[in-house]
């Protein structure tokens, strides 16, 4: 399931999938202890980082640059960020790692994994490849900047200043549609262009976008109703300089950019949908599963750890038919699953109340497996019709640390007979707690740690422990009705489904129709979804990769935690190793949990 907002700026660059940091720290005095060093340098860095990509101040409440977009596509951003993850990492290397302390030494291997990644990722050649196809269906800067600047987002609109710098911010996103629309023509002039399918998805969300003119647009809800505190008269201007901005400049930004996709780049896109038949997509691919799953391990070997889980996993589905007493095979168990009306939600209503009654029968359980339970609040909320069609059947996006903003859980209700009950529990455990929202809010209200510890992190980790909390679902009380525990294998199996898909469109020829076929006939899930999960991988390869790769690291930590300590084993300590420290890649992950065994076994 998705994670809005963590990664801004890479998802308009398509190369690396961490938050790129930012410049060097100032050289530090001879006299300064390492961690001292160590500290200057994080700080450094990430203050450089909020002035080169502001809209990753937005999500976490720093409101310091929210009057500006950012310079996401330029040459210069990108030679200025190859500058300052070179600088950052030749400044650690300064750094005497051996006289830190433990928890120094994770942020170091941390800061140094994440560094070294974005430099990768900056390599021209990736770079040229990534940067001229700089929107897509799933991530693209035209489905999330109009939910950030809306009110429901990250930009908070509670000031006469919040509203004056949603004017400047929005006038930087129609330049970026603008300077996206020379990208793609680069593309195209260098035969590196996005498929028909991604293309079309992206056309039609710019329909939905500029649908209804300016009123309809999601830009003019802050001016709907303003807060106690603006005057009638900054009102009234108000509303007529937000009327002029989506009128003049974001809506024809966004038509400019539906019409170049749709008569010129259309006709040039590719039928083909993999990366290996992209020029330069081999090697991006190979970078982007590195990157994404924090490891060394191929796709082929992916492929092959996917068909193994998903031959397991069909074991436990086999199981669950027999205890329900469903005469057929498991294909036509998954046709009853698919179709009969009591799987059905009525009204999306009725989808959200599922879902919050799951949360208040967690909240009731979660205190067992962790000590420290995360002060930030949830709201749970259907997905904004603009990105339903293509979007996952669930997705999170982030609070902010002081608790202004809650943590958001979004569930998909478009296409409401495919949705089915089955899988209401597990949904709710990677979406919301102990997935999620519980990891993610627990990071950001960590002040121990440095700031790119707390509100940066990687898809393996971020991913690999939402699905990790799925697991917990008998531990918490729940998949006590076969049917949702048929819905937790279902979610463990799309999981595994991933690793082979993912592989097998971009490394293997496989085509969109033949994808979608493996997916219905592994798991019950409905054809909308099987659809807009393999457009997903499709638009954003290797990304879906990170869940099971992650997943099974942290699964088989804990089996390792359990079988050296035997009866000393503590599930919320080894939790709180796993948490503490944000988000990190996974073999740094493994080094910090067999220190933990290690010291546990001499305590």
């Amino acid at each position: 399931m998705r994670v809005s907002a963590l990664l801004v700026a890479v998802s308009l660059l398509a190369v690396s999938p961490v938050l790129a940091q930012g410049q060097p720290a100032p050289a530090a005095a001879t006299a300064q202890a390492p961690a001292e060093q160590l500290r200057a340098l994080f700080a450094a860095s990430d203050e450089a980082n909020l002035k080169r990509n502001p809209l990753s101040g937005l999500f976490r409440g720093d409101l310091r640059y929210a009057g500006q977009f950012g310079d996401y596509l330029s040459d210069a951003y990108i030679a200025a960020e190859r500058d300052a993850a070179a600088a950052d990492l030749a400044a650690l290397a300064r750094i005497d790692r051996a006289a830190l302390s433990a928890d120094d030494r994770i942020s170091y291997d941390v800061f140094k994994w994440q560094r070294e990644t974005d430099l990768a990722g900056l390599d021209p050649a990736l770079v040229a490849t990534g940067i001229v196809r700089p929107i897509d269906h799933f991530d693209g800067v035209h489905t999330y900047f109009p939910e950030i600047n809306s009110g429901d987002g990250a930009a908070p609109f509670r000031t006469l200043k919040d509203y004056e710098d949603g004017l400047t911010r929005a006038a930087g996103f129609a330049f970026t549609m603008d300077v996206s629309i020379t990208r793609f023509r680069q593309g195209m002039a260098a035969g590196v262009v996005q498929p028909k399918l991604v293309v079309q998805n992206v056309i039609d969300q710019l329909d939905a976008l500029t649908a209804g003119g300016v009123e309809a647009s999601l830009m003019m809800k802050p001016v709907a109703k303003f807060p106690e505190g603006i005057s009638a008269a900054d009102q009234a201007r108000l509303r007529t300089a937000y009327t002029k901005m989506v009128g003049e400049q974001v809506n024809p930004a966004m038509r400019r950019l539906r019409d170049f996709l749709a008569n010129e780049y259309l006709p040039v896109a590719r039928d083909s949908v993999g990366m290996s038949a992209m020029p330069g997509g081999d090697a991006l691919y190979a970078h982007l599963v590195r990157a994404t799953t924090t490891t060394n391990v191929s796709p082929a070997e992916i492929h092959e750890i996917g068909l193994a889980e998903v031959a397991r996993i069909t074991k436990g589905m086999e199981e669950v038919k027999r205890r329900v007493g469903f005469k057929g095979d498991l294909k036509a168990f998954f046709e009853y699953l698919r179709t009969d009306p009591k799987f059905k939600f009525r009204t999306r209503e009725e989808m959200g109340d599922a879902f919050r009654a799951v949360g208040k029968r967690v909240d009731l359980t979660v205190g067992k497996l962790f000590d420290t339970i995360p002060r930030s609040a949830l709201e749970i909320r259907p997905v904004p019709a603009h990105r339903e069609k293509t979007d996952a059947g669930g997705s999170y996006n982030q609070g902010t640390p002081d608790g202004s903003r809650p943590g958001i859980f979004y569930y998909n209700a478009y296409d409401l007979p495919s949705r089915s009950k089955p899988g209401t529990e597990t949904l709710y455990l990677h979406e919301a707690v102990p997935g999620h929202h519980f990891q993610i809010s627990l990071a950001q209200e960590n002040e121990k740690l440095p700031a790119f510890q707390r509100f940066g992190g990687n898809t393996a980790y971020v991913e690999g422990w939402a699905l990790y909390a799925e697991s917990l679902g008998p531990e918490l009380g729940m998949f006590k009705d076969p049917y949702q525990l048929q819905g937790r294998y279902d979610d463990e199996m799309l999981r595994a489904m991933r690793l082979v898909v993912d592989t097998g469109l971009h490394t293997k020829g496989w085509g969109r129709d033949q994808s979608i076929q493996y997916m219905l006939d592994h798991s019950a899930m409905s054809r909308t979804d099987a659809t807009a999960e393999v457009e997903r991988y499709i638009a954003i390869p290797s990304q879906a990769l990170a869940y099971k790769m992650g997943q099974l690291t942290i699964s088989r930590l804990r089996s390792k935690a359990e079988k050296a300590l035997g009866k000393r084993f503590d599930i919320k300590a080894f939790h709180a190793q796993v948490l503490m420290s944000g988000a990190l890649p996974l073999a740094v992950l493994e080094a910090k949990i067999d220190a933990w065994i290690a010291a546990q076994q001499v305590a």
